[in-house]
């Protein structure tokens, strides 16, 4: 039941105001992933349902360009640019600035992370990776029992 005057507003959405594309942009400083939205000049989100929907396709080239040379493998994005300007084979991506962030981020919590390859080689990720500044650690857990005396 409609009391009052009824207004029809006409919505001014036009397509020229939704448009948004991106070849090439600005990256996060921390995780070198495109930044979001039309505002920064960002690119489209590829979540995890995306990646669950390639994944059930059985696209996995594909899942592996948009996940590494379109998003964050800063190398692989230079070198994939290179291959195509001179018309050689792509090669393969290496490793995204994400896991590396999460490699560092993990080492800052005093866990020693190390990434081992297909053929038993520790991956390193850098000249500041390469020294060995950050010790083994081994854990006791000292354990206060009931009857006051301590278990190890």
């Amino acid at each position: 039941v409609t009391i009052g005057v009824v207004q029809m507003l006409k919505l001014h959405h036009l397509v020229e105001d939704k448009v948004h594309a991106r070849s090439t942009g600005p990256y996060s400083l921390v995780t070198q992933q495109p930044l979001g939205g039309k505002a920064q000049f960002g690119g489209q989100r590829f979540g995890e349902m995306e990646v669950w929907a390639l994944e059930a396709y059985g696209a996995a080239h594909i899942l592996q360009e948009m996940l590494t040379v379109k998003s964050d493998d800063v190398s692989g994005r230079v070198k994939t640019y290179e291959s195509i300007v001179k018309g050689e084979e792509i090669q393969s991506p290496g490793v995204p600035e994400s896991f590396r962030v999460l490699v560092k981020e993990l080492q800052s919590l005093g866990l020693s992370v190390e990434v081992i390859n297909e053929k038993n080689e520790v991956i390193q990720f850098g000249k500041e990776d390469t020294d060995d500044r950050l010790p083994k650690l081994g854990f006791s857990l000292n354990i206060p029992s009931p009857m006051g005396r301590s278990t190890e």
